[in-house]
């Protein structure tokens, strides 16, 4: 997404009156995050959203971050030299270079993330009341939490991913676990407050990462797509070339290991062997997406999108019949979707083939919103997709609570103005220290 593209989002949110957050105090903040727009996907959005967000309620805000490469993992066409400067929506983005590994594994994605959190150590800082660090990454992140107490300016840390937890399952060896685990903790006890998106996470920053639970507050992500109303569900569908007949199961997002989507290759596989009518259909990019092609070659119940800007994903979620997440089964709390936020705006039900326990099953049974199937089995999630679909009244009654939670629990007003209070009242921290 360009500028001007993230500008006009903007506007159309202005006209469409959406409330401002409340104003707080106001502060200086240095927001520190390897990713930021035009990255549509990941952490970048709702970083942009927060850096903006804070920029309206009156706060200063500067941010340093990367070059844009995620989900292709490329720097965009455009983005040459060591750094660059921008000014995107009020807020002054400073890019620094960094590696980006052609295929994404352990180890060269550290190297990524220590070359960017070298190059924001290494820069000159400019004068700020605190500083906000985004986690993913989190060894990037060391290096700006180390360079804050040095210069004695508050650090904030906001966790959308465990690295220890994440290594914990997906199968890491005990010793790296364990020394990923003794690594996050200090990084995060350094800080002078930790937010987390989901009181799971808190449970485990606070029980196995040894943060005192005073120093942890959550604040949930919210819903960074604005759907228009104006919208032709008919004439999407045929631009798209879904037929009315096909019951379209859409997952939207990255493509990577942990989302686990062999698992819907080989639901549109027995969708194929048993003509059933489900259509599956993968939106988005990542480091699987060219072995899913492979997987999947053939199979007539199977299709790809590439990654589309804000308004066109939109009218794609919309169109869709029923909405998918997959993860691997072992994943029970290393993260929590943020594809769930938008899919939840759309009305739309929810098919999750998710551990029972896992954070993101927590969060379908709190919105009411989908169904929870077995993520073990191709089978489960195409008759999960079957069963919305032959019962329109249940799926449509799932699809309603899905905005209401939204609105109620993952409302962008309402996670803006408590990180502009928390903020606040750590800069109030060091204001009361001096």
């Amino acid at each position: 997404m360009t500028t001007q593209e993230f500008q006009r989002a903007n506007a159309v949110d202005r006209v469409a009156g959406r409330a401002e957050p409340v104003r707080t105090s106001r502060a200086s903040v240095l927001v520190v995050g390897l990713n930021y727009a035009p990255e549509p996907t990941g952490n970048a959005p709702y970083t942009t959203k927060l850096a903006e967000g804070l920029a309206r309620t009156g706060h200063t805000v500067e941010v340093l971050t990367g070059y844009p490469h995620y989900p292709n993992w490329r720097i965009a066409d455009g983005y040459t030299g060591l750094s660059t400067k921008q000014l995107i929506n009020g807020v002054s983005v400073n890019r620094l270079r960094h590696t980006v590994p052609h295929v994404p594994r352990t180890v060269n994605r550290l190297l990524m993330e220590v070359t960017f959190g070298l190059h924001t150590a290494l820069r000159r800082w400019s004068e700020h009341d605190v500083v906000l660090v985004v986690s993913p990454g989190l060894f990037s992140s060391a290096f700006a939490v180390a360079k804050a107490r040095l210069k004695g300016v508050p650090v904030a840390i906001w966790i959308q991913d465990l690295y220890s937890r994440g290594l914990e399952e997906t199968g890491g060896s005990r010793s790296l676990t364990k020394a990923m685990k003794w690594v996050e903790s200090r990084i995060l006890r350094a800080c002078t407050g930790v937010t987390v998106i989901h009181g799971r996470f808190r449970d485990y920053v606070v029980d196995e990462l040894d943060v005192s639970r005073d120093n942890v507050d959550v604040i949930r992500n919210w819903t960074h797509i604005q759907h228009d109303p104006i919208f032709d569900r008919e004439a999407v569908r045929a631009r798209l070339g879904w037929s009315s007949e096909e019951t379209i199961a859409l997952h939207a997002g990255n493509m990577g290991v942990k989302q686990g989507l062999e698992n819907v290759v080989e639901a549109a596989r027995l969708a194929d062997a048993f003509g059933s009518r489900v259509k599956f259909v993968l939106l988005g990019d990542g480091n699987r997406r060219e072995a899913l092609h492979v997987a999947g070659e053939g199979i007539r119940s199977l299709s790809f999108l590439k990654p589309l800007g804000d308004r066109e994903y939109s009218e794609a979620l919309r169109a869709a019949d029923v909405l998918i997440v997959n993860e691997r089964p072992e994943l029970r709390e290393m993260s929590v979707p943020s594809k769930l936020t938008s899919y939840f705006a759309t009305g739309l039900p929810v098919v999750a083939a998710t551990h029972s326990e896992s954070a993101t099953a927590d969060e379908i049974r709190a919105s009411g919103a989908g169904i929870l199937v077995d993520p073990q089995r191709p089978s489960a999630l195409l008759r999960g997709v079957e069963r919305l679909r032959d019962n329109p009244v249940e799926a449509q009654d799932l699809g309603a609570r899905g905005p209401v939670y939204a609105s109620k629990v993952l409302s962008e007003t309402t996670a803006i103005g408590a990180y502009s209070r928390w903020l606040a009242d750590l800069t109030g921290a060091r204001r009361r220290l001096n």
